[in-house]
C-alpha cells in the first residue's frame, strides 16, 4: 500500500520559514519523481517544486529563490524548505510521487497559512 504522509504545515508570519516533510512508503522511492503542489481556494492547483531521482530540481517562478526541495533516500522522505513566506503562499501543500506517466500518487496535504 502506497502512503505519502505530509507534515510540517503551520500558521506562520510573513517573512517566516517552514519545512514540510513527506514520508513515502510502498514505493521504490529512488525511482520516483517527487513533487509538491499547492491548492488555494479559488486558485488552480500549482506545481511548486519537483525533484527527480538524480537530484535535478524544478520550481514555479513564484517560489524560485525562496523554496528548496530536497530528498533523503535513506529516509524515503522529500522536504520543502520554505523561506521568506508571503501571504500568497497560503495553501494546502500536497506531496506527489510519479513514475513517469504510468503511476501517480499523492498525499492528503498539509495546511500552510501565512498571516500576521
Amino acid at each position: 500500500q502506497v502512503q505519502l504522509v505530509e507534515s510540517g504545515g503551520a500558521l506562520v508570519q510573513p517573512g517566516g520559514s517552514l519545512r514540510l516533510s513527506c514520508a513515502a512508503s510502498g514505493i521504490s522511492f529512488n525511482t520516483y519523481d517527487m513533487g509538491w503542489y499547492r491548492q488555494a481556494p479559488g486558485n488552480p492547483r500549482e506545481l511548486v517544486a519537483r525533484i527527480v531521482p538524480h537530484g535535478e530540481t524544478d520550481y514555479a517562478d513564484s517560489v524560485k529563490g525562496r523554496f528548496t526541495i530536497s530528498r533523503d533516500s535513506a529516509k524515503n522522505t522529500v522536504y520543502l524548505q520554505m523561506n521568506s513566506l508571503k501571504p500568497e503562499d497560503t495553501a494546502v501543500y500536497v506531496c506527489t510521487a510519479d513514475f513517469g506517466s504510468i503511476l501517480h500518487y499523492q498525499g492528503q496535504g498539509t495546511q500552510v497559512t501565512v498571516s500576521s
